[in-house]
């Protein structure tokens, strides 16, 4: 698994999905400053890096969830990359939205879904793991069996681990902060004096000031 962590790591930093810039932070929908940012939608744009996380998440899928019945994608950066993986494994595909639609159904999963079902949830990022966990809710309450959680990339936060811990949903990753520093730290995007600062980062995230 290091292996593939450092591969999709590598992938990640050079179509731009994960950005570094710890002496100019970015400023998150949260409110939250971080040297960070990830935006997987743009794996989308490269026919070899969405090639290669499509294949790795069905790759994980037939060997922990041989069982699997159906695809879940968490809206909206997940979609396209859960659509794929149905895609790719011939099983139905649906998606949770954050919120029920406020006319016509109101649906909030979107698709066909048959209570019992056995599903895996694609999530693209995972951070502090709120509406992943909430996408697995809907499930659930739908009188569905989640089997585990793949994403492609997260930060690693306590937080998040915590969370998943105690929805006792099993959560599995293609990379992660550290292997993405690693690669980062490699390449030469970041520097030695850099990677302290990237540490107390993700310590406490929500207080964090460079």
């Amino acid at each position: 698994m290091k292996a593939l962590e450092k591969l999709i790591a590598k992938k990640l930093i050079e179509v731009k999905a994960i950005k570094l810039q710890p002496n100019n932070p970015f400023t998150w929908a949260s409110g939250w400053k971080s040297p960070i940012y990830c935006d997987n939608r743009k794996t989308l744009s490269y026919p070899e890096t969405r090639t290669t996380i499509k294949v790795e998440l069905a790759r994980v899928i037939l060997e922990k969830y041989p069982q699997v019945d159906g695809i879940a994608g968490v809206a909206t950066g997940a979609i396209a990359q859960g659509a794929m993986v149905a895609d790719l494994l011939g099983l139905p595909f649906v998606y949770i939205r954050a919120t029920p639609k406020d006319h016509g159904l109101e649906n909030l999963i979107e698709g066909e879904l048959k209570p019992g079902s056995n599903v895996v949830v694609i999530e693209d990022l995972i951070s502090t793991g709120g509406s992943s966990l909430r996408a697995v809710e809907a499930i659930r309450n739908f009188g569905c069996n989640v089997l585990g959680m793949l994403a492609i990339y997260t930060h690693g936060f306590a937080e998040a681990e915590e969370a998943f811990k105690k929805a006792k949903v099993s959560l599995t990753t293609l990379s992660n902060y550290n292997a993405v520093i690693d690669e980062a730290l490699n390449t030469g995007y970041i520097s030695n004096s850099d990677v302290q600062m990237l540490k107390e980062w993700r310590k406490d995230p929500a207080n964090w000031q460079k």
